[in-house]
């Protein structure tokens, strides 16, 4: 298994099927806060429901689709990034992230999406790099603008969650406006 280092103490690795026990963990210490913005809270409740989600991922990724990463910090999951979207077909792909708070500030999800982005455009040839963000979701979009995408309108009310309806924001980045490696 390969990670990439992001800062001192921590990495960037692949999220799977077997990490089902650690993912569970972390989204039980953080359920209240990710799950403001982020479904997987309400998604994995307990280890099977966790395995399964990770296991629907792993399956998208084997068909060259929807991609997950876990964040470690001192060797414990604190969050991740992902492609929750990957069409290297049409050359369109997004990405997204979720954090806990004991790891919120450090720049650690801006330097993990900039190695996705950096790897969708310069190793797979996307087009487009989309972000999609509830309008409520101040740190996200911070995380948007950090990057340098474009933000190009908001989906008003078009998600319910947790029973209530959210705007998104669409933010992007083209290959010819991304720096290269």
């Amino acid at each position: 298994m390969f990670s990439i280092d992001l800062a001192d103490d921590a990495q960037l690795f692949p999220l799977e099927v077997w990490h089902a026990e650690e993912f569970l963990a972390h989204i039980d210490r953080g359920r209240e806060f990710i799950g403001q913005h982020v479904p997987f809270p309400d998604r994995a409740t307990d280890l099977e429901s966790a395995r399964n989600l990770l296991g629907t991922n792993a399956a998208k990724a084997a068909d060259d689709g929807a991609r997950l990463y876990g964040i470690r910090v001192d060797g414990t999951l604190r969050g991740g990034v992902l492609f929750p979207a990957f069409d290297a077909k049409q050359g369109v792909c997004e990405v997204g992230c979720w954090l806990e708070p004991a790891a919120a500030g450090r720049g650690l999800v801006t330097t993990a999406c900039r190695v996705l982005i950096d790897w969708a455009f310069h190793e797979r040839g996307m087009h487009r790099v989309e972000w999609h963000v509830s309008s409520a979701n101040a740190k996200s979009i911070a995380v948007a603008e950090r990057l340098g995408l474009t933000r190009e309108g908001v989906l008003r009310e078009n998600y319910l969650h947790r029973g209530v309806r959210q705007s998104t924001e669409i933010w992007s980045v083209l290959a010819h406006e991304w720096p290269k490696a």
